[in-house]
Order: structure tokens, then sequence, then C-alpha cells
């Protein structure tokens, strides 16, 4: 049970820092699909801002699970 629960935790995790890595890829592809950002360099920020956490979880649910 614990390592389903880790598994599922870890895809979680991936797929979202995968789905903000997207959103980053599509606003450098194609500014105007944020049109209603004002600022755009702010924005690109928070999405990497978000795929920092995930990746940061990710590497904290590595360190605890290593032993």
């Amino acid at each position: 049970m614990k390592t389903e629960i880790c598994n599922t935790l870890r895809r979680h995790l991936q797929h979202s820092a995968e789905r903000h890595r997207m959103n980053v890829k599509i606003m450098l592809n194609n500014p105007m699909a944020i049109h209603e950002h004002t600022d755009f360099m702010t924005a690109l920020e928070l999405e990497l801002a978000q795929i920092a956490e995930y990746k940061d979880k990710l590497e904290a649910l590595e360190y605890v699970m290593k032993d």
C-alpha cells in the first residue's frame, strides 16, 4: 500500500510539473495565448515557480523514500 501511495503521489507531481512546463512552452511559442495577462514576464515566472515547487516535492519524496 505504501508503494502504491508513493507511486500515485509521484505521478501526480510529475504530471503537475509537466502541465506547467507545457504552459511555458505555449506562452513562449504563442504569447497572444495569454492576452489577458498584461505582464508576460510575471506570468512566465509564476509558471516556472510552479514547476520548481513540484520538482522540489518530487525530490523530497525521493529523499524520504530512499531508506
